[in-house]
């Protein structure tokens, strides 16, 4: 796994923390007890990026009311998704770059396809709270039956919406003396904190924007 997949894994989980490379750099959860007790738990401003589930792919069915095999007429994936992530102004700019690969069927005369996609911020990792619809348009020449496209959209989040409360904080990384009983308790277990965490938590996802039909298709299929 590489190490920018690893930060966004790491990102996915509400107490994310990435800590890699760097000699000496404590990992997330790390106990430490050199003067005391706590856990060391560092965040970013930045959300973790991904595609939602059973939207990452698109088929066009020609006649559209058939799902039979034979009816399929193009059929296209999102990969690549990459994340660039300014966090410096009070709105956090995340820009998601993606690459789509698109197959067709039919591969008489040229054709242009075009295909929409979102783009989402979830809050703790269940609240939608904004979206924008884009498209990305796939060109076959004459012959081919396989083509690429590269799209990108862009989120903003409030960046104070986004940073962990002091006291939550202090909370979390605040070092215990051991054997007293608070040095026992993952901090991050307590209701308080773990809905703290959940708030200041975001998810920039995309996707394939399909109509109801399509995404029952790609559930079921």
């Amino acid at each position: 796994m590489t190490h920018r997949a690893r930060q966004t894994l790491a990102s996915l989980f509400l107490a994310a923390v990435a800590c890699a490379a760097l000699a000496g750099c404590k990992s997330h959860g790390e106990i430490v007890v050199d003067e005391g007790v706590g856990i060391t738990a560092i965040r970013t401003a930045c959300p973790a990026v991904g595609i939602a589930d059973y939207t990452g792919d698109i088929t066009l069915f020609d006649p559209p009311a058939s799902r039979e095999a034979s009816a399929i007429d193009i059929t296209a994936a999102m990969t690549n998704v990459r994340p660039h992530c300014d966090p410096s102004g009070d709105k956090v700019n995340s820009r998601v770059s993606f690459d789509v690969l698109a197959r067709r069927n039919d591969t008489h005369g040229a054709r242009s396809v075009t295909l929409p996609f979102y783009i989402t911020v979830v809050r703790g990792t269940t609240a939608v709270i904004a979206k924008r619809i884009g498209t990305v348009t796939v060109n076959f020449a004459d012959g081919q039956d396989r083509a690429q496209v590269h799209g990108q959209g862009s989120a903003f989040i409030d960046k104070n919406e986004a940073t962990l409360p002091t006291d939550i904080r202090n909370r979390i990384t605040g070092k215990r003396k051991a054997g007293e009983a608070d040095a026992a308790i993952d901090p991050l277990s307590l209701p308080d904190v773990k809905e703290a965490v959940s708030r200041a938590t975001f998810e920039v996802m995309v996707g394939f924007q399909l109509t109801d039909d399509q995404l029952k298709y790609n559930v079921t299929r």
